[in-house]
């Protein structure tokens, strides 16, 4: 294997949609967690911007190869 083959194999590693995946549903879902807890106003204003960063990174990974 030269070192493209290498270099490419470590790449699509990285890049795989599996774990990608789990990191913005769990975005997401805190996201929501932080919409609806009653204590802390500062969570609640970061809520929006949470669950946009973990909806906009689903769209992305979903395009990752398996």
């Amino acid at each position: 294997m030269n070192g493209s083959a290498v270099a490419k194999a470590s790449v699509a590693r990285w890049f795989r949609r599996g774990p990608w995946e789990a990191i913005a549903m769990t975005l997401i879902g805190g996201g929501i967690i932080m919409l609806v807890q009653p204590w802390s106003i500062d969570l609640y204003s970061y809520s929006f911007v949470t669950i946009l960063a973990g909806t906009v990174g689903f769209v992305i990974v979903s395009h990752f190869p398996e």
